[in-house]
């Protein structure tokens, strides 16, 4: 599979990035710092979109239901040399179903998600699945 986004900015001015037919605003000026979200609130959010798919893909495959999911995720960012050094996240699904085997969605979730993959390699990622 191969993948592409096209992204654009004018000086003086936020950006947005065009994925398909949706879009992305981000911020790259003081201005819209606390407005739009920056560089790597948009990587944790790619990181986001990747477990709560496969929480929907595994859900046929594992044949369970569930009403929704919420994912709260945290970053530790060093400033020499700057990146994130530490991912954290606490995954909260919403189901009544005995079917569901949260510690064989926690480990399908961390071994085939590409963008989790893709992000362990660079960073200590750990997190916690709940059956609420």
């Amino acid at each position: 599979m191969k993948y592409s986004v096209r992204a654009n900015a004018q000086a003086g001015n936020d950006a947005s990035v065009s994925i398909k037919q949706g879009a992305i605003a981000f911020g790259t000026t003081a201005g819209s710092e606390s407005v739009l979200p920056n560089p790597a609130e948009l990587f944790l959010g790619a990181l986001a979109a990747c477990i709560l798919k496969n929480v929907e893909r595994f859900s046929g495959i594992m044949n369970f239901t569930y009403s929704h999911a919420n994912l709260d995720i945290s970053a530790k960012r060093l400033e020499k040399p700057p990146r994130i050094d530490e991912i954290n996240y606490e995954l909260l699904i919403y189901s009544d179903d005995p079917r569901l085997n949260m510690d064989l969605l926690k480990k399908n979730i961390e071994k085939f998600g590409t963008i989790f993959n893709t992000v362990s390699t660079a960073c200590n990622i750990s997190g916690t699945v709940i059956k609420k």
